[in-house]
């Protein structure tokens, strides 16, 4: 399995960043160039506990589909999301938000798994695992725009 853990200091209240992560609003501004969609959307436009999702998507030219699940919901502290089905062997997505002095440090931590045995982890150890750490970061540059937008009343 691949993984890697990223952090970032949001100048935000934890309850905004955590609000923000869960919006299917923001995943989709986030990832609007790759053509990111949602096939099936959970209800309200909020991932909630066992709220399911489809995604549709556009990397290396190929369309993908990943259906996931949130799960392990826990305000303002996180939450995880896991791919039910789709491109990966197996992937797995830890959110943590933690107070800071500066506003909320963000956590995330992935760990996947490319399909094909051994080809795959070779696929994960050249290639993919740089891929997605760029990906989330390109999501965490998001999150922390539109919380830091909302989130500039913090208390001094």
């Amino acid at each position: 399995m691949a993984e890697f853990v990223l952090e970032r200091v949001i100048s935000a209240p934890r309850e905004t960043v955590f609000a923000l992560a869960l919006d299917t609003g923001l995943h989709l501004r986030s990832m609007a160039r790759y053509d990111e969609t949602m096939v099936e959307a959970p209800a309200g436009g909020v991932f909630t506990e066992g709220s399911t999702v489809t995604w549709r998507a556009r990397h290396f030219g190929i369309p993908f589909r990943l259906r996931t699940i949130v799960y392990d919901v826990d305000p303002p502290h996180g939450f995880r999301d896991r791919q039910l089905s789709g491109p990966f062997g197996a992937f797995l997505h830890q959110h943590v938000f933690e107070e800071h002095p500066e506003g909320t440090l963000a956590r995330d931590t992935i760990v996947f798994r490319s399909p094909f045995g051994p080809i795959g982890r070779l696929v994960d150890r050249v290639f993919m695992r740089e891929y997605m750490r760029a990906l989330i970061e390109e999501r965490n540059d998001h999150l922390a725009s539109e919380a830091e937008e909302r989130g500039r009343t913090l208390p001094a």
